[in-house]
């Protein structure tokens, strides 16, 4: 009578969790890492003996092929990235549970670690006996897409391997437990993976300002609002001789190692990247309210510029150590008023900006190819922005009403000189 009511009650500490699994699922209001977190925790407070979990899924991300999570009972739930290379080297894979579970078909498996019925016929059975003291072990494998003939990698899912270093084992309720909760979290993963997958798109191909707002619902045509920001438009010189004269793979690492010093310098200052336009670079740095704010932006964004700078000229010092071409670029920085929001056809549009002020700051770049410099701003960023400034005259720009004065920073000519003297 008595173990019929622990396992009654246990049966309502596990419909509690699943409870809270689907609540998680339908609100969205968590991330995986939490969840998984969460729900160890509450399975060992229900007293099924969890000693160590390890769930990992694939995601779809620009930098990493897949995510894992790695709990315990002191460190709680740590997460780790899967990089595409990994995956592609395989690193064990088919020697692991994971993938004799895909292969075969098969929902779980369970291995006893210690005992007359120990079976550790996957190496990481062995390390889970000798370094974490494991006694029992299962480990599932959910699909969330029908699996194709002969398919023995886990295209879209989630697996996981549950550990006990309880001497007797897990019993037929923990068994039972792991197994109705697993579901549970498997499909609250599965939501919020799916959220995660997109939001890494999103933000991996329109940045994540734009991004966001097109999660919050700035989804139609013409959804905009006027911003007021520091303008950036940076390009890459010769890429049409260049583009026939290297290889392809050459050419494209070369664009890809130049976005990857300007637009990345971007970021780290703060700015947002909106637009890769061939080899060009459109970005923009918001100036939010108050009277200092303009100043503000346009420092960080004279700050990003310096360090693209650095950069490249890092970047240039390799390729000629490896006989390739250098990298010749461009930048103008100017500050106004632009339309941020929705442009193109109903079937397929583009978030950016819009308006004279971003024609203004490509025509500035245009200008630093004439005038030998390599970063020329407006009279409104240079007076918002700490800095020693070479007035270059005023100009008439294509497409531009208004004559422009333009200026270019000493700082940065003044250093060029230095290293030109240098390697002399």
């Amino acid at each position: 009578m008595a173990e019929r009511q622990v396992t009654r009650g246990g049966s309502l500490l596990y419909d509690s969790i699943a409870d809270w699994l689907m609540e998680v699922a339908l609100t969205g209001g968590s991330d995986v890492q939490a969840v998984v977190d969460g729900a160890c925790h509450r399975l060992l407070a229900a007293a099924v003996p969890i000693a160590r979990v390890h769930i990992a899924f694939r995601t779809l991300h620009p930098l990493f092929a897949a995510v894992a999570y790695l709990w315990r009972p002191d460190t709680g739930a740590v997460s780790s990235n899967i990089t595409h290379e990994s995956v592609q080297l395989g690193r064990g894979w088919e020697a692991s549970a994971y993938y004799y579970l895909v292969a075969n078909g098969l929902p779980h498996v369970r291995r006893r670690l210690t005992g007359d019925n120990a079976l550790l016929d996957f190496p990481v059975l062995k390390e889970l006996r000798d370094e974490e003291g494991g006694t029992d072990y299962l480990a599932f494998a959910f699909r969330f897409q029908p699996q194709r003939p002969g398919e023995t990698r886990l295209r879209n899912g989630l697996m996981s391997g549950w550990l006990t270093d309880r001497k007797s084992g897990f019993t037929d309720d923990d068994i039972n437990a792991l197994i109705r909760v697993q579901k549970r979290l498997a499909v609250t993963a599965k939501v919020l993976i799916n959220r995660q997958i997109t939001d890494n798109v999103l933000h991996a191909y329109l940045g994540p300002g734009a991004g966001s707002r097109v999660l919050d619902g700035q989804i139609r045509r013409g959804d905009h609002e006027h911003i007021h920001a520091v303008i950036w438009y940076s390009d890459m010189r010769d890429s049409t001789p260049l583009a026939e004269a290297l290889e392809t793979d050459q050419f494209f690492a070369m664009v890809n190692r130049y976005f990857e010093c300007t637009a990345g310098a971007v970021m780290d200052a703060g700015g947002e990247v909106l637009r890769f336009i061939g080899d060009a670079v459109l970005a923009i740095f918001p100036i939010g309210g108050g009277k200092t704010a303009t100043a503000r932006a346009c420092r960080k964004a004279l700050k990003a510029a310096f360090e693209a700078e650095k950069r490249v000229e890092a970047a240039n010092v390799e390729r000629k150590s490896d006989g390739l071409p250098q990298i010749n670029r461009g930048l103008g920085l100017h500050v106004g008023d632009v339309l941020y929001g929705n442009i193109g056809v109903p079937e397929r549009l583009e978030f950016s900006v819009i308006g004279s002020a971003a024609n203004e700051a490509a025509r500035l770049e245009g200008q630093t190819k004439l005038l030998k410099r390599r970063i020329i701003v407006s009279r409104a960023f240079a007076d918002n922005a700490d800095g020693d400034w070479e007035k270059l005259g005023t100009k008439r720009l294509k497409g531009v009403d208004d004559p422009m004065e333009l200026l270019s920073p000493r700082q940065l000519e003044g250093a060029a000189k230095v290293e030109r003297r240098k390697k002399r």
